[in-house]
């Protein structure tokens, strides 16, 4: 029997509004022996994803997409791993895992846990591989299904058209501007700092970008884009739809990715101009990344891995060790953070 020192991030109580650390998750460091029986594997994980949506598994709810957090538990989501230990066939030790990963050191994955949380073998290569093994949470992972499969099935873009991206520089919209750059359209962006607008325009090479901090929101879509907007990628909700839909044209295209913008206050934001859904025939539809995930799969797999290989699309991340991934995750629904959250907890 080994013995292991266990660094883990918990679930401590149910925040009304932003989560506090300390009060609402926090840090706690725990011994275990971990004993395996048929089909069950113990994993060391390497990384795993901080995302905005976890913030909704945060809520005592019971009707949600995603199971809600549990009090006293390790907070959950998109990860890689190692397997150290196993009595499965499917996991020998030392193959590289992706899927649903606990915020901490080890893991024991009973046999009958290993499906419900999609744990899968990476095959040929991982560690070998130019592209590194933490994208796997971010750019070949979640956040970026999320925007290659979306664009795609709901934005439908065609060449010559007008795209308007909210929260821009984070994981999911750096993906869906420079898919959309590749086809053809005209890119627009919107972030929440003066640094952030530089790298959208600088280095993903937007077509404009503006600071929706500074000046009327409204405004800045009319200057950026005089012809109105063909596709609004909406990562945030609020006022920014609102704006979108002032400028979008007839039979635009709404993604409804997310709405950051809410999550996290105590009266949403009453979006006043529905009115142009009917005049203008404009489609807003919501979505799940694993709705596509059967159908595309094996189209992002191909596509976007030939994209990094090639420098086609870059992806910027900001990488954060265990102990610090409270204050990550408080930071990224705050709108501090800048690019793909990454949580790293142990080198492969």
């Amino acid at each position: 029997m080994v013995h292991y020192t266990n660094k883990q991030v918990l679930f401590l109580n149910y925040p009304t509004g932003f989560p506090v650390v300390g009060e609402h998750l926090g840090l706690q460091t725990t011994e275990i022996d971990p004993v395996l029986e048929d089909n069950d594997i113990l994993l060391r994980n390497l990384y795993v994803s901080a995302d905005p949506y976890l913030r909704g598994r945060m809520r005592n709810v019971h009707d949600s997409y995603v199971p809600s957090f549990v009090l006293g538990k390790p907070f959950s989501s998109g990860g890689v791993s190692e397997v150290i230990q196993s009595r499965n066939p499917k996991f020998p030790v030392g193959a590289i895992v992706v899927g649903e990963t606990n915020w901490e050191e080890y893991s024991h994955v009973t046999g009958a846990r290993v499906a419900a949380l999609g744990l899968q073998v990476v095959e040929g290569g991982a560690r070998d591989s130019k592209i590194p093994l933490r994208y796997w949470v971010g750019a070949l992972g979640m956040p970026s299904k999320t925007a290659y499969y979306s664009l795609k099935i709901i934005g439908q873009p065609k060449k010559g058209e007008t795209i308007y991206i909210s929260a821009a520089s984070g994981a999911v919209g750096q993906i869906v501007g420079q898919l959309a750059r590749l086809q053809g359209l005209r890119v627009i962006g919107s972030a929440g700092s003066d640094e952030k607008v530089d790298f959208l325009l600088n280095e993903l090479k937007f077509d404009a970008a503006f600071n929706y901090k500074k000046g009327n929101i409204l405004e800045n879509l009319r200057r950026y884009a005089p012809k109105g907007i063909d596709i609004y990628f909406d990562n945030v909700g609020g006022e920014q739809l609102e704006a979108a839909l002032e400028v979008m044209n007839l039979y635009g295209r709404v993604i409804s990715c997310g709405a950051i913008s809410v999550y996290n206050g105590q009266v949403p934001y009453g979006v006043r101009n529905l009115h142009h859904l009917i005049a203008k025939r404009i489609t807003i539809r919501g979505f799940i990344v694993s709705d596509f995930e059967k159908q595309e799969s094996a189209n992002f797999r191909r596509e976007v891995s030939e994209y990094f290989l090639n420098g086609d699309i870059v992806y910027k991340e900001d990488i954060v060790d265990l102990d610090d991934a409270p204050n990550a995750f408080v930071g990224l629904l705050k709108g501090e953070r800048f690019g793909k959250v990454v949580i790293h907890i142990a080198d492969p």
